[in-house]
């Protein structure tokens, strides 16, 4: 009986999904590091992770607003996206702009270079799916765009940058907002709230930044946390995220390259190495972050179990 009783436990931990073993885990999750903002330092960073996407592989970005260019270049990550066969995915937006429609978005892909490099799908252009939440407070269900039912795996591309609603723009953002269907993006922002308002008031940014964690939660889950993989950018780092079309000049210098298997650890290092960055360039960036309460959404995530906020870094250069 006890042997059995073994060999139950040993199977639970083999199959069980890496982002709950992350929070769980007595052991710092890793992110890896590199200065290096080129091909060459993005290939190094994937490689670092040891996990190959399979199946169809969405790659997951913002393309920008016009007149933003700020975005991650499409000459940076057109090898690594070669490498896996990767289809761009992103979902139109909620609040206007000119990324709120399949043409507009297009459009907006197709100036600023990405085009070139991978198919864009847009997530929402034949409706959307209802992904279940577990543990949520404020969400039940994520609304997403119908096509992400399409794919097997995931490479989770971010331009990390201050956001004026977020605090921050990472992978946590990247994914909860930027997979979500127009609708789930209006309930997101008001806390599952509305359906078609897209703000609830600003004594509610707690709920919406808990928000964006627990639509995270759902997407993480319906993908699997194996399939996924997450790299983020440091460059560029205005305190207006790419959905601005005039942002704000950047201040902070660049700062590099950062992966990880845990999102949750990866945006929380690319938060700290704003905090350690020189003081007078970064107190922008520090101030939006705090005034927007942006660091809830790791502290929500890690309940969640979505990954943890320990972690390790790991120099590659």
């Amino acid at each position: 009986m006890k042997f059995l009783c073994l060999l139950m436990t040993l199977f639970c931990l083999a199959f069980m999904p890496q982002a709950a073993l992350a929070a769980d885990s007595d052991q710092p999750s890793k992110v890896f590091f590199t200065k290096d903002i080129s091909p060459a330092g993005l290939k190094r960073i994937y490689e670092a992770l040891e996990r190959s996407p399979t199946g169809k592989v969405a790659v997951k970005l913002t393309v920008g607003e016009p007149g933003n260019n700020y975005h991650l270049d499409p000459n940076l990550i057109k090898d690594l996206v070669h490498s896996v066969n990767g289809t761009f995915i992103d979902g139109n937006t909620a609040y206007g702009g000119k990324r709120g429609t399949v043409a507009e978005h297009m459009k907006a892909a197709e100036d600023h270079g990405f085009l070139a490099v991978a198919p864009l799908d847009i997530l929402d252009a034949d409706g959307e799916a209802r992904l279940p939440i577990t543990g949520g407070t404020h969400l039940k269900e994520v609304r997403v765009g119908s096509h992400f039912k399409n794919y097997g795996s995931m490479l989770v591309l971010s331009h990390f940058k201050g956001h004026g609603m977020a605090g921050f723009g990472g992978a946590l953002k990247n994914i909860s907002i930027g997979i979500s269907s127009p609708t789930g993006k209006r309930l997101v922002h008001t806390a599952g709230n509305s359906e078609t308002d897209f703000l609830d008031g600003p004594e509610k940014q707690e709920y919406f930044i808990q928000s964006m964690a627990e639509a995270s939660q759902g997407m993480i889950a319906d993908m699997g946390p194996e399939n996924i993989l997450y790299i983020s950018v440091m460059n560029n780092l205005s305190v207006d995220c790419d959905c601005n079309g005039n942002p704000a000049a950047p201040e902070l210098h660049d700062i590099g390259i950062l992966g990880s298997l845990d999102p949750v650890a990866l945006d929380k290092a690319c938060v700290d190495l704003v905090y350690q960055a020189d003081e007078v360039h970064s107190s922008s960036l520090r101030q939006r972050m705090e005034e927007k309460l942006g660091v809830e959404i790791l502290n929500h995530a890690e309940k969640l179990g979505l990954g943890s906020q320990t972690y390790e870094l790991v120099k590659l250069d």
